[in-house]
């Protein structure tokens, strides 16, 4: 039997989607017709999407395979109970990210690598009906009056939409998965994230209230790290959590979850990171973690570390160590806050500890790329460990033991 051309492919795909498309009409409607709407009980709705199939094909006689009929059964549940083309994608424990880009083109990320997907849309609508589906239980909408939206799914995955006349390719929606089980720091060594000698001494750096920056790019695994460095906060600590979308899942007994809260559809009830970091400092926290730095609230963050709020840790977008110290000061003027850039400096300098800067290698993995000091008036950068591409390793910088000495003066 001689292989299937591309156009054939093509082909037998659009006629699977035409079925599916007519099938997903010719079901509705009947549901719709006995009014037998969807409660929440999916084995009976699954029954029930059986016996219209079958109708269909009595009705239009046309045949369809057994192994093609549990497909479509399943993709029809999905529609009707899920998120049409995305649920297979949201159960898959290894999908990272899901990135839809219009109706056709359908990326995730896997392991720290994009690639596409066979799945899509039927059309545009079809995308805009899944999108509202998953905004729906908060209160938001999207259209061309309010064509952006961010959100969370149920099960704490972020979501962000934007639709047309902003999108040029139709309706965009990009899924940042949940992880359900955070990463331990056994499987962060062992994945090769990080070595036990430098875990170590986070581990030591964190028991002394060292106050930690982590830094990185989007997706570099800034949250995970943070997820990882909070098993290390003795208990009898009280920790307020501060995040615009809850992602933190901290492994600590005394934990206080703070979410921000965008405009509503008339542009008001906003409560910005700011407001709930101030509001945090009157909660008695021994220690104030925001999931994010990005304005004005790192000003209020610096201060809460440098007035006995010893032991606080955020992240920060950027693309090193030293980078992240600009982002502080370009943050720090997003504030208003009037002092020079030497006072500026010398805040950070006081304030922070640590940066853990985290990025991704070329091949999609996650690692430590280095762990600074940051000391002085003028904040300064001592580097402790170094991610060697050569190696693909992480060193110490100083082979004659004062990094240990760091963690010991830095903290006391």
């Amino acid at each position: 039997m001689s292989e299937l051309s591309n156009d054939d492919l093509l082909n037998i795909s659009d006629e699977y989607e035409r079925l599916k498309a007519a099938l997903h009409r010719f079901v509705i409607e009947r549901i719709e017709d006995e009014e037998a709407f969807y409660d929440g009980d999916t084995k009976r709705l699954a029954r029930s999407i059986s016996g219209y199939i079958s109708q269909y094909c009595r009705i239009y006689e046309t045949p369809i395979a057994e192994q093609e009929q549990a497909a479509l059964e399943k993709e029809l549940l999905d529609e009707i109970a899920g998120y049409g083309p995305l649920q297979s994608l949201l159960e898959d424990p290894d999908v990272n990210d899901i990135l839809i880009n219009g109706p056709t083109s359908i990326f995730i990320e896997r392991n720290g690598v994009l690639e596409k997907t066979r799945l899509r849309f039927l059309d545009d609508r079809h995308v805009l009906r899944v999108i509202r589906r998953m905004i729906s239980p908060l209160g938001r909408r999207i259209d061309e009056s309010s064509p952006l939206v961010d959100g969370r799914l149920p099960d704490g995955s972020r979501i962000n939409a934007i639709v047309p006349p902003l999108s040029l390719e139709g309706p965009c929606l990009s899924i940042r998965k949940f992880r359900q089980k955070a990463l331990t720091e056994e499987d962060l060594i062992g994945g090769g994230s990080i070595n036990t000698e430098a875990m170590e001494f986070l581990k030591q750096a964190v028991q002394a209230r060292a106050n930690i920056l982590v830094s990185g790019a989007t997706g570099a695994g800034k949250t995970t790290m943070l997820n990882a460095l909070s098993q290390y906060i003795f208990d009898g600590q009280r920790v307020v959590t501060i995040e615009d979308a809850a992602e933190l899942q901290l492994q600590h007994s005394h934990v206080v979850r703070l979410e921000t809260r965008p405009p509503n559809n008339e542009g008001i009830g906003r409560v910005s990171a700011r407001e709930l970091l101030r509001n945090a400092l009157r909660m008695r926290p021994d220690r104030i973690i925001v999931g994010e730095s990005r304005g004005g609230e790192v000003l209020d963050m610096l201060q809460a570390m440098n007035t006995g709020h010893s032991g606080s840790m955020s992240t920060v977008h950027a693309n090193s160590a030293e980078d992240a110290i600009t982002r502080l000061e370009m943050m720090i003027g997003l504030s208003d806050f009037k002092g020079s850039d030497s006072l500026c400096q010398k805040m950070i300098g006081s304030a922070l500890d640590y940066i853990v800067h985290v990025g991704r290698l070329n091949d999609g993995q996650r690692v430590v790329k280095e762990i600074v000091k940051v000391s002085g008036k003028q904040a300064e950068l001592k580097p402790i460990f170094q991610f060697n591409e050569h190696t693909r390793a992480l060193e110490r910088v100083d082979q004659n033991g004062t990094a240990q000495a760091h963690v010991q003066e830095g903290l006391v």
